[in-house]
């Protein structure tokens, strides 16, 4: 029987109805109405009213807590579209940001702040400004600070109205180079300046722009090269429309109700300003209201950022409020739902509940009623004694279930659709550190407390919602991984490690007496989790071995394959991609090498020409790296990837593969191991600076290189800080190669040795 899975047990045994048996008194006579009779009666009727205070009082509690739960729903959607917005926020300054801290804009300022103000005192003007206008132009085409497309045709003679771009000033506030859609300088965009001029980045609120649509600015000052950081010496404007993609952010993936809304606000003197699409139709900055409008949502929302509360929307409808601040603006997001589609069902079902309540508490009075009037004790004692057999089979369910549970090793308890336990087996009470009994009727936020509570909680209501509208409760199971700290009461080194739990939830029927819930078995799993970590960390270890065996065979190379998953992690990382891709380039480029054990070492490290038979053997090193190592069970595809490294992207590799066609893990190896080779120095040539490789990918981006890789390696390199981090891979100014002294540059067949020209 212990062998049994809980969940089989409990789809076997269906749960037990207790019903009460019809009493049937043998008929007697009526005795004659006394003092006696009217005091029964009298305590009947206050036992009814009573019960239906009692009830009443219990439906209302019932809609208070359908309420709360309201509000900690609105809530968890307004965290996660204010965290939206404010991600919107962020990235906008990112973008300035990255032309603040560009060093060429530093220095023009630099040097124009030393002219006083003079562009002829700047090195070189015409150049240095050419490129700086189409770096902001390049910019911003690629974050949006550009004008929405026209909709219709423009006189040809009829100047454009700038509506959004990106601006450089000087350090008072004089526009000196800027994209073609930025608007002239105003008040508005000068009291920006000067803010951020003394150090802080500074918004330009959300207005109407030239071209009648809502428009935003963002300002970032530009500092000097070197020098005192707390005063800037120029600013970097940017001004951009609020287009569609900004208020989609604020409507919630999967949203399921119809009445549901969220907005933003500010406050503008005596009237509230409604700054995005409302659900009626009206557009931004298109409608405001009066600050003592009477419980206006809007107003509570501003004056108590966090809060809840029943008011009215702007449409005088009744709804519930929640809001929360946002923190680069003066905004507060409100998130509303009518109060009658929010509460409707629980509204609904409550009614029903009271009327119930009140024909049980009506039948119960009329059978006591009966009972006391035509009782009698043969039939009681029957009736009781149906209860007792009735209530032992129960009971002895309840022990058998027991039994099988208690013989798991695991966690197994049933949660009701309110978060309540109807069942606990005795390693769960075990682990809450209460007796099983005392466990029944309580939450789960009351005893494993409210944040573990909320993670099970949400799968439950979700594998309910799902198992309510298929019936099928296998389709419905689920099962998740959860981490979650250690428990400091535990001893030190168990403090130290978090405490990984696997938790299956299965549905249960519901029948007359019980509702619907969920089954829930929780396993311990940390030190099948912890083992895990040690396996990974041993597979490192023995990469690292084999890598320093290729290593120590070619002195010259030593270090590359490291070198090359350094650079791939950093580019796969920074293009967006998945994790599991990050750790395959990792783990292929510290093993691509691996076929260089079959290599003579004077042959890797020889600085003259080689043999045909010897340049095979080279060209071969990736694809007897991937036959060694075919036979390891990875859990990526590290094999696939190293034997896709030598293709191109024009399809003129061993494979032939072409494009897409190649693993974009392969594609990211490619560019960064002819990098690493061109940037470090072997025996039969000096290393090349970052400039010259950069020249070389970007001269065969497209042919040989996908070329959206290599921008993104030339990106990371000159403004992600590759430069500085990749310094040492070029140990002495001596060791680089004289671009005056090689001719024209190539990138290198393979990541060891060139098949034509000896500069590379």
């Amino acid at each position: 029987m212990n062998d049994m899975h809980p969940s089989e047990a409990a789809e076997r045994i269906d749960r037990p109805h207790i019903n009460m048996p019809r009493i049937n008194m043998p008929r007697i006579n009526m005795p004659r109405i006394n003092m006696m009779v009217a005091a029964v009666v009298a305590l009947l009727i206050a036992v009814i009213v009573l019960a239906v205070i009692v009830a009443h009082r219990f439906v209302e509690d019932e809609r208070a807590r359908g309420t709360q739960a309201w509000q900690t729903r609105l809530g968890i959607v307004a965290d996660s579209r204010t965290a939206a917005a404010n991600a919107w926020f962020d990235q906008n300054f990112a973008t300035l940001r990255e032309l603040a801290e560009n060093a060429s804009l530093q220095l023009y300022l630099t040097e124009l702040l030393q002219g006083d103000g003079e562009r002829t005192a700047v090195t070189d003007e015409p150049a240095q400004s050419s490129y700086l206008r189409n770096l902001l132009v390049a910019t911003a085409d690629r974050s949006g600070f550009v004008p929405p497309p026209s909709s219709g045709e423009v006189a040809a003679n009829v100047e454009k109205v700038g509506v959004a771009g990106l601006g450089l000033v000087d350090a008072a506030a004089r526009p000196i180079i800027a994209t073609p859609g930025m608007p002239p300088m105003n008040d508005r965009i000068r009291r920006a300046v000067a803010r951020s001029l003394d150090g802080n980045p500074a918004i330009i609120d959300m207005h109407m722009g030239a071209s009648g649509l809502p428009t935003i600015g963002f300002v970032l000052p530009v500092f000097a090269v070197q020098g005192d950081r707390a005063q800037g010496i120029g600013a970097v404007v940017g001004l951009r429309v609020v287009d569609r993609s900004f208020f989609d952010l604020l409507v919630q993936p999967g949203e399921t109700t119809e009445t549901s809304e969220t907005y933003l606000v500010r406050k503008n003197d005596i009237t509230v300003e409604y700054l995005s699409i409302l659900a009626d139709g009206t557009p931004p900055l298109r409608r405001a209201l009066a600050v003592d409008t009477p419980d206006l949502a809007a107003v509570f929302a501003m004056d108590k950022p966090g809060g809840f509360a029943i008011k009215r929307n702007y449409a005088g409808e009744h709804v519930l409020v929640t809001s929360r601040p946002i923190a680069a603006a003066p905004w507060v997001l409100v998130r509303t739902i009518s109060r009658d589609e929010a509460l409707a069902a629980a509204d609904t079902r409550l009614r029903n509940l009271f009327v119930v309540f009140v024909l049980i508490i009506a039948a119960t009075s009329c059978a006591l009623f009966a009972v006391w009037r035509h009782g009698s004790s043969l039939r009681v004692a029957e009736a009781v004694d149906k209860y007792r057999v009735t209530s032992e089979r129960f009971e002895n369910i309840t022990k058998f279930m027991r039994v099988v549970t208690n013989g798991q090793p695991t966690q197994i308890v049933a949660i009701d659709g309110d978060g309540r336990y109807t069942f606990a087996n005795d390693r769960a009470a075990e682990i809450a550190g209460i007796a099983a009994e005392d466990m029944i009727g309580k939450t789960m936020a009351g005893v494993i407390g409210p944040t573990t509570a909320n993670i099970y909680t949400a799968i439950n209501e979700a594998v309910l919602k799902r198992f309510e509208e298929t019936d099928d409760a296998d389709a419905c199971r689920e099962t998740h991984i959860h981490s979650f700290p250690a428990d400091p009461a535990k001893g030190s080194a168990e403090a130290c490690r978090p405490q990984v739990i696997k938790s299956e939830h299965i549905p249960l029927r519901g029948d007359r007496d019980y509702p619907p819930a969920v089954l829930m078995v929780l396993d311990d799993i940390t030190e099948l989790a912890s083992e895990r970590q040690k396996s990974e960390s041993m597979l490192n270890k023995l990469i690292d071995t084999l890598v320093s065996v290729v290593d120590r065979r070619d002195p010259y190379a030593a270090h590359h394959s490291l070198r090359v998953a350094e650079v791939s992690r950093s580019v796969a990382a920074d293009m967006g991609a998945p994790k599991t891709d990050v750790s395959t380039v990792d783990i292929s480029g510290r093993l691509m090498n691996l076929g260089k054990v079959y290599i003579p070492a004077d042959v890797l490290t020889r600085n003259a020409d080689l043999t045909d038979d010897e340049r095979a053997q080279i060209s071969a090193i990736h694809d007897v790296s991937a036959d060694l190592l075919r036979d390891v069970p990875f859990d990526l595809p590290v094999v696939d990837t190293i034997r896709h490294l030598p293709e191109w992207w024009d399809g003129s590799g061993p494979l032939g593969l072409r494009g897409e066609q190649i693993m974009r893990t392969a594609r990211v190896l490619a560019v960064t191991n002819a990098f690493v080779a061109m940037i470090s120095g072997r025996a039969y040539r000096k290393a090349m600076t970052f400039e010259q490789a950069a020249d070389i990918l970007l001269e065969q981006a497209g042919s040989k290189f996908d070329r959206r890789v290599v921008v993104a390696l030339i990106n990371y390199v000159e403004n992600r800080g590759g430069g500085s981090k990749w310094s040492d891979f070029v140990k002495t100014r001596d060791d680089v190669l004289d671009p005056e002294q090689t001719g024209p540059l190539h990138a290198p067949e393979d990541g060891s040795r060139p098949q034509s020209n000896p500069i590379t």
